[in-house]
């Protein structure tokens, strides 16, 4: 398989696990597989959500992709500025804390850390949900480089450090991925440069006998969304299951599912994503009037953020 395919196959997999799993959000477990008996799902409406409609999730990531390429690099002043932008667009969905710090009227080096100083609590997946374009682009600098950006980027909403250290563990696993290993095998590796003071926490839940079931908090929590998308890569063995797994679990399924996505998607290739599900896939981008995205941009925009 050739490496373009698995660039492609991040962003649009990432962009299908978030349309495919918004509707379910909020979920008991067994959602998905009581919706598809024969687990062969369809992109559906509900929830708000139009059929293959992609959520929050998938608009940052937009962003954050376009501001990389437009600028040359990471400005992290100007990922902040669209974020504002989107969020004063009246999108259908905004994480509250996210929505706290774009709002809060400090700039964007110091509005993420006063919300933490403040509230306490920062730990949220919201900065691992939109990382997918960031990993393709950081990728080829290696892993130190790939795992600084990730950081730096996820501090710019969260101000806890757990939440950087799962955005830059996410980043080196499609970095791996990318490179046609196995994500699963660099868990180790990747750990070796968490934060010391996180790493035995993020150890416990990436480990390979961790369950879902094993979570302390609800998987809108960066610990268990990580450790929840590992586990549906570890216990599959293609793309369309590890989503259905992901979904299964309920929750935060839109979220679990598009951090699958994106793992199953540079693993799997995007070969592997099925046409019924692109083919509804849009990326409709508030605050950017007439904007929409679709499978092939995604794949565009995948594309030049590798190159």
């Amino acid at each position: 398989m050739q490496r373009s395919d698995r660039v492609i196959g991040t962003v649009v997999g990432s962009a299908v696990g978030d349309a495919l799993g918004a509707p379910f959000e909020f979920g008991e477990r067994g959602v998905f597989r009581a919706h598809f008996p024969d687990g062969v799902g369809e992109m559906r409406g509900g929830g708000g959500w139009d059929p293959g409609e992609a959520t929050d999730d998938t608009q940052m990531a937009v962003l954050v992709g376009e501001s990389l390429l437009e600028c040359g690099g990471l400005d992290l002043a100007d990922v902040f500025r669209r974020f504002q932008r989107w969020a004063a667009g009246d999108p259908k969905d905004i994480g509250l804390q996210t929505q706290d710090v774009l709002a809060n009227g400090e700039p964007w080096d110091r509005a993420a850390a006063l919300h933490f100083q403040v509230t306490g609590r920062a730990a949220g997946n919201g900065s691992l949900m939109r990382a997918a374009t960031s990993a393709v682009h950081f990728a080829g600098a290696g892993r130190e480089a790939t795992m600084a950006a990730a950081r730096r980027i996820a501090a710019l909403t969260h101000g806890d450090r757990a939440a950087w250290e799962g955005t830059a563990v996410f980043h080196e696993l499609v970095r791996v991925a990318l490179e046609g290993a196995d994500p699963l095998a660099a868990v180790p590796s990747a750990l070796d440069q968490v934060d010391p003071a996180q790493r035995a926490r993020w150890a416990t839940v990436l480990a390979p006998d961790w369950h879902p079931d094993d979570a302390t908090e609800f998987n809108g929590a960066v610990w268990p969304c990580l450790g929840s998308a590992l586990w549906a890569l570890r216990t599959t063995t293609a793309y369309e299951q590890a989503l259905a797994a992901a979904i299964d679990l309920g929750g935060d399924t839109d979220t679990v599912a598009a951090v699958t996505g994106a793992l199953a998607g540079a693993v799997y290739g995007a070969g592997a994503i099925p046409a019924r599900w692109t083919d509804a896939l849009h990326v409709p981008l508030p605050g950017y009037p007439g904007r929409v995205l679709r499978r092939g941009e995604l794949a565009a925009l995948a594309a030049s953020l590798a190159a």
